[in-house]
């Protein structure tokens, strides 16, 4: 008389997890990318802003006291890292958050960087 016995997983709290992402080493690279246009408190700020609403260049260069060329460089970081979008009418330029992906995400960082651990 044999009783096989199951083998019981080492770790319990597997069958709770989440299916694991899916993705391409490209999207890996891009969010990568995204991650380190996000890693600087200054560029945070410009993207908190940005959520708010839509922003001229001059407009965030008043708000935020910073030298234009700063704000330009951060911005274009964040605009090659398509955290944000720009348009420009006539002589100004516009900055927005690029799109609802990249509010939630920033909604979601700052939450979780509330928490208390």
């Amino acid at each position: 008389m044999s009783t096989a016995r199951t083998a019981k997983p080492a770790c319990t709290h597997a069958e709770m997890a989440p299916a694991p992402l899916a993705c391409t080493p490209r999207q890996l690279e891009a969010a990568a990318e995204m991650c380190r246009a996000m890693s600087d408190p200054a560029r945070m700020r410009l993207l908190v802003l940005l959520a708010e609403r839509e922003r001229c260049v001059s407009e965030i260069v008043a708000h935020d006291e910073s030298r234009l060329t700063s704000i330009s460089a951060r911005l274009q970081m964040l605009h090659a890292a398509k955290l944000v979008a720009r348009r420009r009418e006539a002589k100004h330029v516009f900055y927005s958050l690029a799109d609802e992906h990249v509010h939630l995400l920033l909604r979601n960082v700052l939450g979780h960087a509330a928490e208390k651990h």
